[in-house]
């Protein structure tokens, strides 16, 4: 006789039960596999956000390319400019490497290449965000400002690419981190501004592709199919 997540048998008049529940162990594992993959991507950007520079680098050439030295005189205000830009470049990139993981379509196998499950992503980002706080630190006020953000983010970029075309040269891409960065840096020449962030934001959004195909190509560490 067999039930759900258990299989009975009579040998010699006994009752043996085999409780080995294969499908809820199935589902633990891909649980943490999702757990540990997030946490290494959240860790990955982090990281990859330091080391890179990417934020001083972008106010330090546009200073330079557009004679703004004034605002740099002030050693405070300077960085909190970078702490406030720095957060910007951590959205955008979260919100990029979001998208490549859950919602573009991955090789899985042998089988036809496709997005991550609804489910599946739903957890993936979820882990991801925890995962996030953990790392930097912040309070259950903060992690919820981000989140509320970064979902701000991905609305407007989702909006922004349909229809799809490609940016002339000299042109500032329509993405929040854009117009964001270029008001916190220099609200007085918002459109040299603009075009400076826009350089930027491809800069971060090369590093999120980066930072979620160094793995095996044959087996991309952020998909668990």
């Amino acid at each position: 006789m067999k039930f759900a997540g258990f299989f009975f048998w009579t040998t010699g008049g006994r009752v043996a039960r085999n409780s080995c529940y294969h499908g809820a162990a199935s589902m633990a594992q891909e649980k943490k596999n999702l757990a540990d993959a997030s946490a290494t991507l959240a860790r990955g950007i982090t990281e990859a956000l330091l080391r890179e520079r990417i934020v001083p680098r972008f106010v330090d050439s546009y200073v330079i390319e557009n004679g703004r030295h004034a605002l740099q005189v002030h050693a405070s205000n300077y960085r909190d400019l970078l702490t406030l830009l720095q957060r910007e470049a951590l959205l955008a990139l979260a919100a990029r490497a979001l998208e490549l993981v859950c919602s573009e379509p991955q090789p899985a196998g042998r089988s036809k290449p496709r997005p991550m499950l609804r489910r599946d992503a739903a957890i993936f980002r979820r882990k991801f965000l925890a995962a996030l706080t953990r790392q930097q630190g912040w309070t259950a006020g903060d992690a919820l400002e981000f989140q509320s953000d970064l979902q701000m983010y991905e609305q407007l970029i989702e909006r922004a690419n349909f229809p799809r075309r490609s940016r002339k040269p000299f042109e500032a891409a329509n993405h929040p981190f854009v117009d964001r960065c270029a008001f916190l840096l220099d609200s007085s020449f918002m459109e040299k501004a603009r075009l400076a962030a826009s350089k930027t934001l491809a800069s971060l959004e090369e590093l999120a592709v980066q930072i979620v195909h160094s793995a095996d190509p044959k087996e991309n560490s952020f998909r668990t199919r």
